[in-house]
């Protein structure tokens, strides 16, 4: 169990059957789940007592007309402030569930049963919660955090290898910016280890690795007034390419990218050493997530990191390494430094 303090603390609940635990936190408050039509063929067996809202997959159910049937469907169910939403899914869907949830009744509690790696360490953490706007990823939302997380590993068996591959990208990021033991163990292991029998114990650590290093960052800097920025390494790019490409790549493969396009300039403009430059693009590959993106579509990259949540002032704040755990927010580079790298790194 993982401690993480927001508005209100709460916690990360590591669980061997995750309706088990539900069930415990319903009690007889009448229930919401939100998921997709892909998760509940796995799950339909242990949610037939609960209102099920069923979403488009991935990033298409962030927007105004899912966000609005689901505010209908809470008036229809007569949802009060003090029943329950459940998200059951990955990162979209606990966005969107966050969202909603924050936004009936001025807010009501809700619960996220992450069922992807991206989700369990990253998405459902931190009461960050939204839907995507015309020009970008995440710019209407709130912080509203959930009443607990349960985190059942047996949830990943459903995935696929691109998904659990491109989950990874999170776990990677944890290691760079704060917990480099894992980047030993993803170091020492491989994609059909950790979905085998006999990595269990290691996918096990680099979860709980990652959570924490997320909970602490969370806990101290709920609002994202500081430290929290740091949690976006990779994603000022990432989150740019994940829209233009209109979310035909995952999310974790867009941040693979963005996290290889950081290091360059890390190693460029902030003092990161050649051989942890190198580290990035080695593990990345190594978990068969892509490292570059066409060339020719700065331009319009750039625009959307424009609207980037760190940006102040028309400037495009990223964040760097100086060294593996140690990360930077920098506003010192230009355009012609970005687009200078940009080259560099996918030609």
């Amino acid at each position: 169990m993982i401690e993480v303090k927001a508005e209100h603390p709460y916690h990360v609940t590591f669980s061997g059957s995750w309706a088990s635990r539900l069930n415990q936190i319903q009690g007889k408050r009448k229930t919401v789940v939100i998921t997709s039509s892909e998760v509940v063929e796995h799950i339909s067996m242990m949610v037939q007592e609960y209102d099920i809202f069923l979403v488009p997959d991935g990033e298409h159910a962030k927007d105004f007309v899912t966000i609005k049937k689901l505010w209908d469907f809470f008036e229809s169910k007569g949802i009060e402030r003090s029943d329950l939403i459940v998200a059951i899914g990955g990162g979209s869907i606990t966005d969107l569930a966050g969202f909603a949830a924050a936004t009936w009744l001025r807010g009501i509690d809700w619960v996220a049963v992450p069922t992807t790696l991206a989700g369990m360490v990253d998405a459902s953490i931190g009461g960050k919660t939204g839907i995507n706007g015309v020009s970008g990823k995440n710019l209407i939302g709130s912080f509203h955090s959930p009443v607990e997380v349960i985190i059942d590993l047996a949830l990943l068996s459903t995935l696929s290898d691109r998904d659990f591959c491109a989950g990874l990208a999170e776990v990677i990021k944890c290691g760079l910016i704060a917990d480099p033991e894992i980047l030993k163990i993803l170091n020492n292991s491989s994609p059909e280890i950790l979905r085998s029998a006999a990595g269990a114990v290691s996918l096990s650590e680099i979860v709980r690795r990652s959570i924490v290093v997320k909970a602490d960052i969370v806990s101290e800097d709920f609002k994202e007034k500081g430290a929290r920025a740091f949690l976006n390494y990779g994603h000022t790019l990432g989150h740019a390419i994940e829209h233009l490409s209109k979310y035909q790549l995952r999310h974790g493969e867009a941040v693979a990218i963005g996290l290889h396009f950081a290091a360059h300039l890390g190693f460029k403009h902030s003092g990161l050493e050649q051989e942890s430059y190198l580290l990035h693009r080695t593990l990345l590959e190594r978990y068969g997530l892509p490292v570059k993106y066409d060339v020719e579509l700065f331009e319009p990259l750039l625009s959307v990191m424009h609207l980037d949540k760190k940006s102040r002032d028309g400037i495009i704040r990223f964040v760097l390494l100086r060294a593996i755990g140690y990360p930077i927010l920098s506003s010192d580079l230009s355009e012609t430094d970005l687009r200078t790298a940009y080259r560099e790194v996918m030609s």
